[in-house]
């Protein structure tokens, strides 16, 4: 019986959900309905991350995530500890009132009138980059359209050096893949990336403290200027950086690639598409359902709380598996399913609920639609050629690798 099977058939005690190589191997499906059916708010007493709680439905995740009088965001939002000698804090792993000051400080860059400004951008951006695709030949949709879309993005609402942008995703890739998180990166090498991207971004910083963010809108003039976070100490605002770095980075990214496989999954839901691509602004939060870029966040108990009759004790991690609310058969309809014209598209956990619900959420899912828009316009198909090749990390849901073949349009394959 192998290591992932076994989950679904050992004592519930000592089921972890916590192994990265669940995600890795895209086994996840089986425990967590097992822990859903028998044991909702599940403990866990030994794992590599330390014992933490388990929050697996969808309404009881929801609680949690607007709960911050008894579960707190200090101290991190993943289930592994930060090393005690590198901490980054962040205004997502902070309770009110610091965290809804410094989160106001950055919001102009998601603004409706700045969006607006935004979608034509992203949709050029977009545009460029499907009409230099490979054709009649296999290649990685992750490199070529997932991450040079989401670096580029990223790259504008820094005003980071536009020639330099790739290094945003190498930032990204660091910040989610330490041990803590699951991942196999040493700390001294993921330190050490991440003070050159501190050491780079304090330079923009000291320039933009003299520019007006009624003229610049770009993430880090904002907080330059704003009195929440002017005073940031170094590693602060390395926090925060990498906050908006992963969350502008991570949930586009890794959905622009699980929409592909979703459709290809579905051949019925992609024809459904062709028929109709009036559907895509449905289709784009279902993607973000059915993929749920982030498996999870973290609380900390700030005081003895009972939950669904269990006895949290003061300082016990709570972990609210996302993955598992959006597979919840008691809130959405067969929920394993990906479909792109459910009644009820938005009811999902990907960007949480309450004070820290995802403040880039309405940016990724204009992106997202942007490109599948373009990309209507350009190919009957985009065919998956083979298995994508997954993260090993029980924080992100991500996709390395996903082969794929472009069908153009009759239309467009003389162009």
């Amino acid at each position: 019986m192998n290591q992932i099977a076994e989950l679904t058939e050992q004592p519930l005690e000592q089921v972890d959900v916590s192994d990265p190589m669940i995600f890795k191997r895209d086994a996840f499906r089986s425990v967590f309905e097992r822990l859903r059916r028998e044991a909702p708010v599940h403990y866990c007493a030994d794992s590599a991350f330390g014992p933490y709680w388990s929050v697996t439905r969808f309404h009881d995740i929801m609680d949690v995530d607007k709960n911050h009088h008894d579960f707190s965001s200090q101290g991190g939002v993943s289930i592994g500890n930060r090393s005690a000698d590198f901490e980054a804090p962040n205004f997502i792993s902070m309770d009110p009132p610091k965290h809804d000051l410094q989160r106001k400080a950055v919001t102009g860059v998601v603004a409706p009138m700045n969006l607006a400004k935004l979608e034509p951008v992203i949709r050029g951006r977009a545009a460029a980059i499907l009409d230099t695709l490979p054709s009649q030949e296999v290649f990685n949709w992750v490199d070529h359209v997932s991450i040079e879309l989401t670096t580029q993005m990223l790259a504008t609402i820094f005003d980071f050096p536009f020639e330099q942008r790739r290094k945003l995703t190498e930032w990204s890739d660091l910040a989610t893949s330490s041990v803590a998180t699951g991942g196999t990166m040493p700390d001294e090498d993921r330190r050490e990336g991440l003070m050159t991207c501190l050491s780079e971004f304090t330079d923009l910083w000291n320039e933009r403290i003299h520019w007006d963010p009624a003229e610049h809108n770009d993430l880090i003039t904002l907080m330059a200027n704003s009195p929440a976070t002017a005073n940031m100490d170094p590693m602060e605002y390395l926090g925060n950086l990498i906050l908006l770095i992963v969350g502008g980075n991570d949930t586009t990214r890794n959905s622009i690639s699980g929409g592909v496989y979703g459709l290809n999954q579905y051949p019925s839901e992609y024809e459904k598409l062709r028929q109709n691509p009036g559907l895509i602004p449905t289709m784009i939060p279902e993607i973000i359902r059915w993929q749920t870029p982030l498996t999870h966040m973290r609380r900390i108990a700030k005081h003895d709380v009972v939950f669904r009759d269990q006895n949290i004790k003061a300082g016990d991690k709570v972990v609210m598996w996302y993955v598992s609310g959006n597979r919840d058969e008691t809130a959405i309809d067969d929920p394993e399913r990906f479909q792109i014209d459910r009644a009820n598209p938005r009811h999902h956990l990907s960007f949480g609920f309450g004070i820290h619900r995802c403040m880039g959420n309405r940016l990724a899912e204009m992106q997202l639609r942007v490109l599948w828009e373009e990309i209507m316009a350009r190919f009957d198909q985009v065919e998956v050629m083979g298995e994508p090749v997954r993260v090993a990390s029980n924080f992100v849901r991500g996709i390395s690798e996903l082969p794929v073949q472009l069908h153009r349009k009759a239309s467009r394959r003389s162009q």
